[in-house]
């Protein structure tokens, strides 16, 4: 029969029947709870039932201007299938078909209007506003707050303003009106400013005639009768008066239903609360596609309200991280959406987005028929304001100084500026974060709290135009100086616990203290403080280049500052532009007068820590005996200390530098115990300077372990490592790690590994701002492409390398690099380049005595003079390889010069002589048979023999 303009006619089929102008589904007479878009598909294909309905057609029906993709239209057509049965019973009512789309296979029956039960509200009630006509990302939510409802008979929705409460609770009463028989009743508090007619607005929202003063009589006995549910919306500047008779409605009206929304619940009994969070957002994350970003409900209601004005507007790839960010910053609240949406039309996606750190995006107008608590985000939030009490407010104002999550402890020590007492405060936070006008936010340690963004825009406008700003924002510094202090305390020491590391969600805190404090209007003396109290907090988090920043600021403002906080700036000076900007001059001056407060001082914890600090400037400069020396000084400092993790940690100094040197028996001999040590019963030094000095340690072991003839001990070591120092996640002791087990991968000829490592530091170092360590992983890059035959871009990407390490003083690593530079150019026939750049890097090391790379420094020198028929001259040469070597116990580099030495002989006919030498070398290999040089070495004695 044909449809009826004024009535809702229903479509059955098998077990169900489907009322279209409703949205109802109903099996066997009872309501089925079905999702907005699966029902919206349900109804378009039982429209057309018999067609095949392209996909395009229905995606674009139920969708309408918003791009999604096909999975989107799969997942509904599923959620539809499950609900219709199609799995258990085989009843195939949606049916695909291939390459074309979907159809409704079902036989349907249409009732006349007559013989469809009525969904219409009563006359005498207060009927429902009509709902939204597709709500966004609630589907889930309607779905359980309906059956909570069915439950427990009172729910409160409860959430921030404008986040979408009242759309919410519409969805769901109009899907429980068929169940109530059309007993819905819908009562708007909203514009109720007399808490006295509380119960009178009840009754004439259900058509009852009050003839007393007093109206609760009858309208209980009115609600006792009656199978009902009643829709309580915007209760909060009421509830009080609410709160007790809702609780008696539900108590003597059996049958009665109560839905209610508000931004703090009722708290009474039976009362259950649902509260409604902000729609999801896209993530904060590089590359997100157009796709990523509409997979989630924001984005979507953000999309899809430019559309309705702007029905042309379709979304760019360009444009889709904007959009993300848009969402994100307005921390997914429906309202705040829609208007920043409504300003597109005026300013563009860029625009709006940019926009949003105005305080005019507070009174972006919305739609005209909106109720005028809605129609600005400022409206919205004066709303809420305007019904706190005095201590609430004034609490509220004060937590607008913070940036991000905070601590309750932070938020009383704010409060007090605000002359508000402890337990005032509490009881004032606790109420506010009923209210919703504070959000949890999760933690590991403990709960901490924050405001949603434009809570805290909207307040912190109420803050300034109290003039209390300048009060909170000393009281919210002083609480960071003295927190961050505290822990500094704690940790003091080469012995650490990673202090700093649970409280990095502070940071965005300190960062906003730290500005005001050197801002006009902050105060200097009070950032002084506080920069040598986050100095370890910034080292920690290997926020180096914060670091500098904050440092160079407190020093260059300090005025007669005490020793103890200049010592504690210039060495994280030290630090952070040692790892930024290189080994300057400036670095060693700031080490050096650190350690000489230190001294003054008498802390031999510092001293030790600044003695490590000078240790690692000294190996990155190339002073390797330097380097030994603080060792050797470091040695004295912990016998004072008797302490066995300082002993620990100048074993670990003194083995990295007998390393460096080329005592590689010492070395191993110091650092072996880094493998046995347990990293969980202590932390050393991982915040301090940057990285964590066992890891150091076994860096050295590693490479010590090839170097004495033991590759296969070396590459577990290498693995193990890399590995351990992943799990610490700093990002300066992860690039220490690759940097030097890289070499252990070149040297027995691993290629594929080395190659993945250098591709994954290359990657590390240029997202964390290791400038320096970036170079060292072009140049390591240049020498596995000589390794491979490609000798041009070898000795380019070699070239680049020095460019920079040599620009930053970053020595360590230059005499590695000229070396394998000289092999290069000898490759490519320019051998007296070579020569130049070979003698270049000797005579550099010569500045300081010898070094691990000297044996392989002599033996490609030796090798170019070979190139050059210099024959007499290179074995020279390479005897003084070998004799090196041999003092070095670098049995490694023994063998690559004895293999030089050997191809010498061979060419001059003493086999024999050859024979005598690499025979032996190559017997002390018990491991590492396969690696390249032991199978070159075995090949030529094969040749010999």
């Amino acid at each position: 029969m044909p449809d009826n303009n004024d009535q809702d006619s229903a479509i059955s089929f098998g077990a169900f029947r489907l009322f279209p102008r409703s949205r109802l589904l109903e099996k066997d007479g009872v309501p089925l709870h079905l999702g907005g878009r699966a029902l919206d598909i349900l109804i378009f294909l039982a429209e057309r039932a018999g067609e095949v309905v392209d996909k395009r057609e229905l995606v674009k029906r139920v969708w309408a201007d918003v791009n999604v993709d096909e999975g989107s239209l799969r997942f509904h057509i599923t959620s539809l299938r499950k609900a219709l049965g199609d799995a258990g019973e085989g009843a195939r009512y949606v049916v695909n078909v291939p390459g074309r789309g979907y159809c409704f296979t079902a036989p349907l029956l249409r009732a006349a209007p007559a013989e469809v039960r009525t969904s219409a509200v009563a006359p005498s009630l207060q009927s429902l506003p009509a709902p939204l006509a597709r709500m966004i990302g609630r589907d889930d939510a309607v779905e359980k707050i309906a059956a909570e409802l069915s439950l427990h008979r009172f729910v409160t929705i409860v959430g921030p303003g404008g986040i979408g409460k009242t759309s919410v609770a519409l969805a769901v009463a109009h899907g429980q009106q068929a169940g109530f028989e059309g007993q819905v009743c819908f009562v708007d508090f909203g514009a109720l400013t007399d808490p006295r007619l509380v119960s009178g607005t009840i009754a004439a929202a259900l058509g009852l005639t009050v003839s007393s003063g007093d109206p609760i009589p009858g309208l209980l006995q009115s609600l006792r009768s009656r199978r009902m549910l009643l829709l309580f919306d915007s209760c909060e500047h009421i509830i009080d008066e609410l709160a007790p008779l809702a609780e008696r409605m539900v108590r003597e009206a059996p049958a009665l239903h109560v839905l209610a929304t508000s931004r703090e619940s009722f708290r009474t009994e039976g009362e259950r609360v649902y509260r409604l969070f902000p729609l999801d957002c896209p993530p904060q994350r590089d590359g997100l596609s157009m796709a990523d970003v509409l997979a989630y409900p924001a984005s979507q209601l953000f999309v899809e309200r430019i559309t309705e004005s702007l029905s042309e507007f379709e979304l760019s790839e360009e444009d889709a991280p904007l959009v993300a960010d848009i969402c994100r910053r307005l921390d997914g609240i429906a309202l705040a959406i829609e208007l920043a949406a409504g300003r597109v039309n005026a300013y563009g996606i860029a625009g709006t987005a940019s926009l949003l750190d105005s305080r005019f995006s507070l009174l972006w107008r919305g739609r005209r028929t909106a109720i005028p608590r809605h129609q600005t985000l400022s409206a919205a939030l004066s709303w809420s304001y305007d019904l706190l009490p005095a201590a609430e407010s004034a609490t509220l104002r004060g937590l607008s100084v913070f940036v991000g999550p905070f601590t309750l402890e932070a938020a009383l020590a704010v409060a007090a500026s605000q002359g508000i007492d402890e337990a005032e405060a509490v009881e004032a936070i606790s109420n506010l974060l009923s209210k919703s006008l504070i959000a949890t936010s999760p933690a590991e340690r403990r709960l901490r709290y924050r405001l949603l963004d434009t809570t805290r825009a909207f307040v912190g406008d109420k803050l300034v135009e109290s003039g209390e700003s300048a009060r909170v924002a000393r009281a919210h510094a002083d609480y960071f100086r003295d927190f961050l202090h505290d822990i500094s305390v704690k940790s003091t020491g080469m012995q650490s616990t990673g202090g700093f590391l649970p409280y990095a969600d502070h940071l965005p805190n300190v960062r906003a203290a730290l500005t005001w404090s050197f801002s006009e209007a902050g105060d200097r003396a009070v950032g002084v403080d506080l920069a040598a109290a986050a100095a370890q907090f910034f080292l920690e988090l290997t926020l180096l280049t914060e670091c500098h920043s904050w440092t160079q600021q407190a020093l260059a403002s300090a005025d007669g500052i005490d020793s103890r906080k200049e010592m504690t700036l210039q060495a994280a000076l030290g630090v952070s532009v040692m790892f930024t900007q290189g080994n300057t001059e400036g670095v060693r001056s700031a080490f050096t007068r650190s350690l000489h407060l230190a001294e003054g001082l008498d802390d031999l914890h510092w001293q030790l820590w600044l003695l490590r600090g000078l240790h690692i400037y000294l190996t990155r400069v190339g002073d390797f005996h330097g380097a030994l020396g603080t060792g050797v000084q470091g040695e004295s400092v912990a016998r004072k200390l008797n302490d066995p993790t300082s002993t620990l940690n100048v074993e670990w100094m003194l083995g990295v530098a007998h390393h460096l040197i080329g005592n590689q028996d010492k070395a191993v001999q110091f650092c072996e115990s880094a493998m046995v040590h347990n990293p969980g019963s202590q932390r050393l030094n991982i915040g301090h300077l940057g990285y964590d000095d066992r890891i150091v340690a076994l860096v050295a072991l590693a490479r010590g372990l090839w170097l004495s003839g033991r590759p296969d001990r070396a590459i577990e070591a290498a693995r193990y490592t890399v590995r351990e120092a992943e799990q610490l996640e700093q990002p300066l002791t992860l690039g220490i790690a690759l940097i030097w087990t890289i070499y252990v991968f070149l040297w027995v000829g691993d290629w594929t590994s080395a190659e993945s490592l250098i591709e994954r530091l290359i990657d590390h170092a240029a997202r964390h701002f290791l400038g320096p360590y970036h170079a060292v992983g072009i140049g390591q890059k240049g020498e596995l492409l000589l390794r491979r035959g490609d000798i041009a871009g070898g000795i380019e990407h070699l070239r680049r390398s020095q460019a920079t390490l040599y620009a930053t003083r970053h020595r360590i690593m230059t005499t590695v690099f000229a070396t394998a530079l000289a092999e290069g150019l000898a490759a490519q026939n320019q051998a007296g380049e070579a020569l130049r750049t070979i003698d270049e890097a000797i005579a550099q090391i010569g500045d300081h005595g010898e070094s691990f790379d000297m044996p392989e420094m002599l033996r490609v020198k030796a090798d170019i003079l070979v190139q050059s028929a210099r024959t007499t001259e290179a074995e020279t040469w390479l005897q003084q390889s070998l004799a090196l070597s041999r003092r070095q116990g670098a049995r490694g580099w023994e063998l690559r010069g004895a293999m030089s030495l050997v191809h010498i002989w061979q060419q001059a006919g003493r086999k024999r002589d050859a024979q005598a030498l690499l025979a032996p070398l190559v017997a002390q290999y018990h491991e590492g048979l396969s690696s390249r040089d032991l199978i070159a070495a075995k090949a030529l004695l094969s040749v010999l023999n």
